[in-house]
């Protein structure tokens, strides 16, 4: 008698729920709570890099405006946006290139003829650089993370 009560209690454990969601959410939390952090560690990075690029192309648009005054310049790229830890690295400088409809602007020495036949165009380049760091430090992801953007912008006469 006694083995037959052993086993019914085996066996309602065997068939028992009780519980069982309570372990699947205790094994499922942990990794939706690391995805979750995740998504929003690098979306906020890749939310800072397009200030950065929005950093670079606002110097760009002072370029097309103004022309070339490096200071002034700077300070556009530092004031664009509201994320302060953008810079103007490295600092606008003027450049002679080669426009291509396949590779954008080649820069070229200013006094060399460019493959079409035709002069180099005198272009200004203009770099926006900040820095993230990320929430969590993750494996194999270097942290802060230098954030970068170029811009070229056409010098007319």
């Amino acid at each position: 008698m006694a083995v037959s009560r052993l086993l019914r209690i085996l066996a309602g454990l065997w068939a028992g729920a009780a519980g069982v969601s309570t372990i699947e959410f205790a094994i499922i939390a942990p990794v939706m709570c690391t995805l979750t952090v995740g998504l929003i560690d690098f979306g906020m990075g890749m939310w800072h890099q397009m200030q950065v690029s929005g950093a670079a192309r606002a110097g760009a648009e002072y370029v097309e405006l103004h022309g070339f005054d490096s200071n002034s310049i700077q300070t556009v790229i530092t004031n664009a946006t509201s994320y302060g830890a953008i810079t103007a690295t490295p600092a606008p400088a003027p450049i002679c290139g080669c426009s291509d409809a396949t590779s954008g602007v080649t820069a070229v020495s200013c006094g060399s003829s460019c493959t079409s036949g035709s002069g180099p165009h005198r272009y200004v380049s203009v770099g926006a650089q900040a820095s993230y760091s990320m929430i969590v430090p993750w494996p194999g992801i270097s942290n802060p993370i230098t954030l970068s953007a170029t811009a070229i912008a056409r010098l007319y006469p």
